[in-house]
């Protein structure tokens, strides 16, 4: 095998990342008893949620949980370092730092990906940051707007603050899901893809729970008032194609009729002619 085919077979790309069509498609994901009130499956195609490592992700950019100084450290920042070599660090000695709940970018050298977002969370625990949701909602806004702003149209997130920041993973987890929706909302086909890339399986479940209340399946769901959405009906796929195409195909019925036209003209033309005909008044 080429060099070029071994190293492209350690990393991941987009269409190994299943998206919420595929995961609800496949029973993988169950939908919520009780979604937010606007819930959507309109970005169902867009998000996904995959449990791995970020550092394989053959991507247009991966978001680095990263300190002020940008300099390197422990967790998901080491790895990410380590494994982009030390021209990031060169790169991110020239950022002059970040801000928590800011965000900025750089190349991504030794990584799969074309471009690293350094995010600084906040430290949960930390009485100079009295407001920790409001900066943790910032480092997400500003990843996708700094990945819109350089053309990368897909993203992966890791769970930025729940390491050593000490930020409870339910509640980062929530926070992140209706920050990113509300970014989807108002930038509609700007991304590809939306990645939720978690390593612990604590924050695959946390996940798992949260995205069918923001994203309902596109089958339709309840919302939190018992009413049901009425939503197009999603055709038979193979998983296999589902990954390649990211298509949703609706109105299954259509086939089936045109299949039965097919397979029989004569019969659909006898059932029409044996109904009632209905008179015409004028």
């Amino acid at each position: 095998m080429p060099l070029l085919s071994k190293m492209a077979s350690k990393f991941t790309t987009l269409d190994v990342m299943p998206t919420l069509t595929l995961l609800y498609k496949s029973k993988k994901l169950d939908p919520a008893t009780s979604p937010i009130k606007n819930a959507t499956s309109t970005h169902n195609d867009t998000v996904s949620l995959y449990r791995g490592d970020i550092t394989k992700l053959q991507i247009d950019s991966i978001v680095n949980a990263a300190n002020n100084s940008l300099l390197g450290g422990g967790g998901v920042d080491g790895a990410i370092h380590g494994a982009a070599g030390p021209g990031l660090l060169k790169e991110c000695r020239t950022l002059n730092g970040c801000d928590t709940g800011d965000a900025k970018i750089t190349d991504a050298y030794k990584l799969p990906c074309k471009k690293v977002i350094h995010t600084v969370g906040p430290v949960y625990s930390n009485s100079n940051e009295k407001d920790p949701e409001t900066l943790l909602r910032s480092c997400y806004r500003r990843c996708l707007d700094l990945a819109k702003d350089n053309g990368c149209r897909s993203i992966a997130f890791n769970c930025i603050s729940t390491g050593v920041y000490r930020y409870p993973n339910d509640e980062a987890a929530e926070t992140a899901v209706d920050e990113v929706k509300m970014w989807l909302d108002n930038n509609q086909g700007i991304m590809e893809r939306v990645i939720f890339c978690v390593f612990l399986e604590k924050d695959e479940k946390a996940y798992q729970k949260l995205l069918p209340k923001y994203f309902v399946p596109a089958d339709g769901a309840k919302t939190d008032k018992g009413e049901t959405t009425k939503t197009s009906e999603v055709v038979d796929i193979p998983a296999k194609k589902l990954y390649q195409t990211g298509l949703t195909l609706t109105k299954r019925k259509r086939f089936d009729d045109h299949d039965d036209e097919r397979k029989n003209p004569a019969e659909k033309t006898n059932a029409e002619d044996s109904r009632p005909k209905k008179s015409i008044k004028r």
